[in-house]
Parts: structure tokens; C-alpha cells; sequence
């Protein structure tokens, strides 16, 4: 069975936090190449679940 959108929203946001905790080239204002492709994962899968929490409601 596919995972379902919360869960893979919820994994790329672990990823980003934990790549933000131990990346010393990061920085809130400025990322890394790994740490940009993570919040963008992070953001299209956030917009996309809170998207379909709109059609639900």
C-alpha cells in the first residue's frame, strides 16, 4: 500500500529538521544544495497536503 500524503509530508519535514540540526553550511536564512532540495520537498508536500485538507473541509 502507497504511503499516504501525511506520511510523506511528515518524513521530508523530519528530514529537513534533522538535515537543519547537523548541517554547519546551513543556516535559516541561507541553505546548502542537500538542504534546499529538503525544503523544497518539505514545502511542495506541505502545500500539497494542506491543499487537500481544504477539499475535505
Amino acid at each position: 500500500m502507497p504511503e499516504s500524503l501525511h506520511a510523506r509530508y511528515m518524513k521530508a519535514a523530519a528530514a529537513f529538521r534533522e538535515h537543519g540540526e547537523t548541517c554547519t553550511r546551513c543556516s535559516p536564512d541561507t541553505r546548502c544544495p542537500d538542504g534546499r532540495r529538503l525544503q523544497e520537498s518539505f514545502e511542495r508536500l506541505q502545500d500539497a497536503y494542506l491543499a487537500q485538507q481544504k477539499k475535505q473541509a
